[in-house]
């Protein structure tokens, strides 16, 4: 995997739970999405996907976060996010309460869908 250097450096600032749980998350992305290009957009890792948003990530004093989370998403795994807090078009986790991968896969599809689609947030 080549990643972007500031990506690296956003990490290297982070605790080491919420750099690990990052570093898995940005890996599989990676694999989900190879050709997702990595860098840094509003102060936060993300990934692009031909040159236009794809997601992003970033720690927080207490939790992490996940962007854009989209609701039809959120529908089909709501059995296994009872109990995650989340915002408008975010999810929070935490190394201690992992996104689950199905979810993170189920969300890369969507989102390569949805910009194949011409849909973007």
């Amino acid at each position: 995997m080549s990643g972007d250097a500031r990506v690296d450096a956003y990490l290297a600032k982070l605790p080491a739970d919420q750099r690990d749980v990052l570093a898995a998350l940005r890996v599989r992305v990676h694999e989900l999405s190879p050709e997702a290009e990595e860098t840094i957009s509003y102060g936060m890792p993300a990934f692009k996907l031909n040159d236009r948003f794809f997601l992003s990530y970033a720690g927080w004093k207490r939790h992490c976060s996940i962007y854009p989370i989209d609701e039809q998403v959120l529908e089909r795994h709501a059995e296994a996010i009872r109990g995650y807090r989340r915002t408008t078009g975010s999810l929070h986790f935490s190394a201690a309460q992992p996104l689950p991968d199905a979810l993170l896969a189920d969300l890369v599809a969507q989102r390569a869908n949805d910009l194949r689609g011409g849909r973007e947030y």
